[in-house]
């Protein structure tokens, strides 16, 4: 049964990090775009520069979930390299639950605003872009994340289970 769910995982991180590809490149493009029209034809786009934002919040959102799995995201471990392992470990553990706690709480309480956002449809000033959509982009990464990092968990734990199963024979 886990290995189907860490199978699905693999898919997902397959399309987010594609989509954070996609949303890179046309970031990328918009820029390029901008500059030629600026500096060539002195007639900027209007909504570049937000537009360019908002694929920014996606490309970053979508691409954390690879980080996430790969627990490659930003940590303060100086102190854990000194420590005993099992310590070392139990703290890497409690660091991935209180990481899963905080993207809840993010996700629970971005909802409201991204609700009225919604309701209102409220929209960017220069790009009339719904707003809606790179303002749910955070939680949904957050949860993603959240998901990821609690499968990377219980693979952890069987693999513990294992090797102490394996040990003990």
């Amino acid at each position: 049964m886990l290995d189907r769910v860490v199978i699905a995982v693999r898919w997902l991180l397959a399309i987010t990090r594609a989509a954070a590809a996609v949303l890179l490149i046309a970031s990328v493009g918009i820029n390029f775009v901008n500059i030629i029209g600026r500096y060539v034809f002195s007639v900027s786009i209007p909504w570049a520069e937000e537009m360019m934002l908002f694929l920014m919040v996606g490309c970053v959102f979508t691409g954390c979930c690879a980080v996430a799995w790969e627990g490659r995201q930003i940590r303060m471990d100086v102190v854990l390299a000194i420590l005993p392992h099992k310590l070392r470990e139990l703290i890497d553990v409690l660091s991935e639950l209180v990481m899963i706690a905080a993207a809840a709480a993010v996700t629970v309480f971005a909802w409201p605003v991204i609700s009225q956002l919604a309701a209102f449809d409220e929209r960017s000033e220069a790009g009339n872009f719904p707003l809606v959509i790179p303002q749910m982009m955070v939680p949904l990464g957050y949860t993603l994340m959240a998901v990821v990092v609690a499968v990377r968990l219980l693979v952890r734990w069987r693999r513990s289970s294992v090797k102490r199963a394996d040990a003990s024979h």
